[in-house]
């Protein structure tokens, strides 16, 4: 959980100034975050009201962080809103960008936001899958740029992908790793760049065989929804795959059961569905998707359970320290 302390080593104090670039969902969890953990949080958004969304978003979060251990007296004192970005990040120490999943934006934002810094700033991205190696190419010293990629919402789960680019300085990994991990975090560095990164693979795999489940009627949203959280859902959040299906080969482990059962996921993965997103399907899925409730009531119901996960969790000794 957030709530873990910061391994022997790691320290906030040489990160005291955080700007957030992009003031969206998850430009405003990272804030939240932030400011929890003690750090003046200067935001840049060219939104004419992203202060009063930012702050409503605070407001929002203020009890995940709460149930989490994290003070949130006095969140805001150290909240400052600032809409020219050279202004923004002049004296920063690190710069969390959140804008558009474009490349041509983010070069563009990452030329200018490395010209205004200092040069020990560290520059971290939320991209959800464009290479750091990419987003780069614009930049004159493009061994500053690390992807630092959080699972939604960042206040509150544990996961950054800390993915470096071809030039990235391994000292900014470092630094990166020692920076979330002195958050609470649980940063994993990639060993290579891939589109999406791991997370967000792993995601859209269970989530285009759920889709195609679902259009060829084998069964509703609801009904999947509500398989995976009582069974998968349950075990890959105490194990992951690989160590589920090693334990699922008894005393034999991994080697038994790839051997006995491999055969038959290989089959099932021959059989797997590769549905598209036409105008047929995007119906059925919204047309299943309809709620009576608000979406930040759900949302809310989402961290307040995730939380109660993640204590639980925290409990058990291999996963003490997520």
């Amino acid at each position: 959980m957030n709530t873990a302390p910061a391994p022997a080593g790691t320290t906030l104090d040489t990160y005291r100034h955080v700007t957030v670039v992009g003031a969206g969902v998850i430009g405003a969890s990272w804030a939240a975050l932030f400011l929890a953990r003690g750090l003046t949080v200067t935001v840049n958004a060219p939104l004419p009201d992203a202060e009063r969304q930012v702050r409503d978003q605070l407001r929002d979060i203020t009890p995940a962080l709460s149930a989490l251990g994290l003070p949130t007296t006095g969140l805001t004192r150290n909240l400052r809103f600032e809409p020219d970005l050279r202004t923004a990040v002049a004296n920063a120490d690190v710069v969390q960008e959140n804008g558009p999943e474009r490349l041509d934006f983010k070069q563009d934002l990452f030329a200018r936001i490395e010209q205004a810094t200092r040069p020990d700033t560290l520059l971290l991205t939320s991209t959800s899958g464009i290479r750091a190696t990419d987003i780069a190419e614009a930049m004159k010293q493009s061994g500053r740029l690390v992807v630092g990629h959080p699972f939604n919402p960042p206040h509150l789960v544990p996961l950054v992908e800390v993915v470096p680019g071809e030039k990235t300085d391994p000292t900014a990994v470092e630094r990166a790793v020692a920076f979330y991990t002195a958050l609470g975090k649980k940063p994993q560095v990639l060993r290579k760049e891939v589109p999406g990164f791991v997370a967000n693979r792993l995601q859209a795999a269970l989530f285009r065989e759920a889709i195609h489940l679902v259009t060829q009627g084998v069964v509703t949203e609801s009904q999947l929804d509500d398989i995976v959280t009582s069974s998968i859902g349950l075990r890959w959040a105490v194990e992951g795959p690989f160590r589920t299906f090693a334990l699922g080969g008894g005393p034999g482990g991994l080697p038994h059961f790839l051997e006995h059962l491999g055969p038959s996921l290989q089959s099932l993965w021959n059989d797997l569905g590769t549905p598209t997103f036409d105008e047929p399907t995007v119906k059925l899925l919204s047309q299943q998707a309809v709620s009576d409730e608000p979406i930040d009531t759900l949302a809310a119901e989402r961290d307040q359970a995730q939380i109660k996960v993640m204590r639980a969790l925290s409990k058990v000794p291999h996963h003490a320290s997520a």
